[in-house]
């Protein structure tokens, strides 16, 4: 039996790690409800999941509107009766954010992410617990990079940020645990796969005088193994935990950052 047979998930955000989120949900069994800004992202994953025989539907759907995700989350109880998993993978673009000194940076670009990412994960967790209290089960999942602990130079308002969700997950578990909900935050190193990584590494390598590939050296020396966090580890990972055989786990964090971070 797949370890997702039978659950129902949504995930918002329709980026590298969102999608490959919920194809992994899909391929573990889960009917998934894809939600996110870009139609032809959306409607790629969801070919793919399709084609590998998965259930999904996409919604065009902004994570910081809370009217719409509510709208969305009384859709998606009409149409599967009940919500088991829902995985947060909203992401902006870094630059003005980060590369830039702390003494330099604009109030506004500090506080930039600070807002939108904890204002999209309380929206959307509000959602999903209120749903999962009444019907006694429920996990909510996050995703944050090493930066939330280790608080690397000229990243900005994306410590805090971060830092933010790894509390919102513990208040949540604190709050909702006693209903059958369960909170979790994945934490891993850059994910090399993703775009967004990408970015971060160039504008990271120009404010520490390296380049991109001396600055992955450097993240990757970082760690125990030699090798930052894959997109697979990062998806495994999350299947086990939303799964039955993961359900001791809440108001945690998931440490997935091959020693960087102990």
């Amino acid at each position: 039996m797949k370890r997702l047979e039978n659950k129902v998930a949504v995930v918002y955000g329709d980026g590298a790690i969102g999608g490959a989120i919920a194809k992994a949900f899909a391929r573990e069994g889960a009917q998934v409800f894809l939600t996110g800004r870009t139609a032809s992202k959306r409607d790629a994953i969801a070919d793919e999941i399709r084609n590998l025989g998965g259930v999904v539907t996409t919604t065009q759907l902004d994570a910081l509107d809370e009217e719409a995700v509510n709208a969305h989350m009384v859709m998606l109880m009409k149409q599967a009766g009940k919500i088991d998993i829902s995985f947060n993978a909203i992401g902006i673009p870094q630059k003005g954010i980060q590369g830039i000194p702390l003494t330099e940076l604009v109030t506004d670009a500090f506080f930039l992410p600070i807002s939108i990412y904890t204002r999209s994960h309380f929206i959307t967790a509000k959602a999903a617990a209120r749903v999962m209290s009444k019907q006694g089960n429920g996990v909510i999942l996050m995703h944050t990079p090493n930066a939330s602990r280790i608080s690397p130079p000229f990243v900005g308002g994306m410590v805090p940020a971060w830092s933010a969700l790894e509390a919102l997950c513990r208040s949540l578990s604190v709050e909702c645990g006693p209903q059958g909900v369960r909170a979790a935050c994945m934490q891993t190193t850059g994910i090399p796969e993703t775009p967004l990584i990408g970015e971060v590494w160039e504008i990271q390598g120009k404010s520490h005088g390296i380049t991109y590939e001396q600055f992955h050296s450097v993240m990757e020396g970082m760690t125990h193994r030699g090798r930052l966090t894959s997109l697979a580890e990062l998806t495994n990972a999350a299947v086990f935990v939303a799964s039955d055989e993961g359900s001791a786990m809440t108001g945690t964090i998931v440490n997935l950052t091959a020693g960087m971070i102990i």
